[in-house]
């Protein structure tokens, strides 16, 4: 589906030093991850149960933030060419540091890394398997628990978790993997946050 090399440049990009290029490559991911997660949801959205569940914006695209999972060296790099953006609370149990990038039009990025190298954590194993790259691709969601029987229910998707679980700054999220149209499987994570609070 993807060219590694053209997908480690686009990586190293984002940490660079000159802003239009960090901003290009940041385009650049996030249009890969919503091409990806664009069909998914177009059809998700199709169920009215499953859309009133699901916070849609103007196009199935609008309320997507694109993951992208890197090593702990790169991890500081890009947060430094940013000016260092606010670490996320991840709770204590999940191996994760994070921080968000929101480009101008309302463009989200999320950065991941490890707080463990080679430990068993998620992010970790996902660094281990695959290299860096587009781990996942979030959806706010109004109600993560409704989205999930739904997806069960009416798509035969099978949750990552048994039962919602706490996410990073007071969130609540569950998981799916997902096939695409390429054959691959596509990690999305629903998010919902608190009443009143700003994604």
């Amino acid at each position: 589906m993807e060219n590694v090399d053209d997908l480690a440049s686009l990586l190293d990009s984002l940490g660079d030093s000159d802003a239009s290029k960090r901003e290009s490559a940041a385009r650049e991911l996030y249009r890969r991850g919503c091409q990806a997660a664009q069909p998914i949801v177009a059809n998700w959205l199709s169920n009215p149960e499953l859309k009133r569940c699901i916070i849609s914006g103007e196009s199935p695209t609008a309320q997507l933030t694109v993951g992208v999972a890197v090593r702990s060296a790169k991890f500081e790099r890009i947060r430094a060419v940013y000016g260092m953006p606010r670490l996320a609370e991840v709770p204590p149990d999940q191996d994760a540091k994070e921080f968000e990038l929101e480009l101008p039009g309302g463009l989200r990025i999320d950065v991941l890394t490890t707080r463990e190298p080679g430990g068993p954590g998620a992010i970790a194993r996902y660094l281990e398997t695959h290299g860096e790259g587009i781990q996942q691709i979030e959806i706010r969601s109004r109600d993560v628990d409704g989205a999930t029987e739904l997806l069960r229910l009416k798509f035969a998707l099978a949750p990552i978790y048994p039962a919602t679980r706490p996410g990073a700054d007071g969130t609540r999220v569950n998981f799916f993997l997902v096939p695409t149209r390429q054959g691959k499987k596509l990690l999305i994570e629903l998010v919902e946050t608190k009443p009143g609070v700003k994604l």
